[in-house]
């Protein structure tokens, strides 16, 4: 990466910027492209969502997407309250969805999201290539 920066930005010097930016823009392109060809589109993501519509959210997104969901109960560090937590497994396609299905039901709710390298087990299942 160092290597890669260090031509980019000399091409920078050498021709102009304008075409030193169109060079980092195609080395983005072709990374994300690559990440793509290794991962796949279907990236597993996992969702932690914290909020007092808990029952609601987790019945529309059993329904709406089809994806079970596991309810966790936490207390909150700074005020010592009982919370409860959604945690469900879905694909990166799914994503966009089921932030809707959270903004609708409860806009001030608490969203994480994060990849996830590998999923097994549950009823979540991955297409196998053969």
């Amino acid at each position: 990466m160092f290597i890669n920066f260090f031509i980019l930005g000399s091409a920078g010097f050498v021709y102009t910027w304008d075409r030193a930016m169109f060079s980092l823009i195609a080395y983005y392109i072709a990374f994300k492209v690559i990440d793509l060809t290794i991962e796949g589109f279907d990236e597993s993501k996992s969702v932690w969502i914290i909020s007092d519509n808990f029952r609601e959210i987790g019945s529309a997104i059993v329904d709406r997407l089809g994806r079970g969901v596991t309810y966790l109960h936490g207390e909150g560090g700074y005020t010592g309250d009982e919370k409860s937590v959604i945690f469900c497994v879905i694909t990166r396609l799914e994503e966009a969805k089921l932030k809707s299905i959270v903004n609708d039901l409860d806009p001030s709710a608490f969203l994480a999201v994060g990849n996830i390298h590998d999923v097994k087990g549950g009823r979540f299942k991955k297409k196998d290539i053969h």
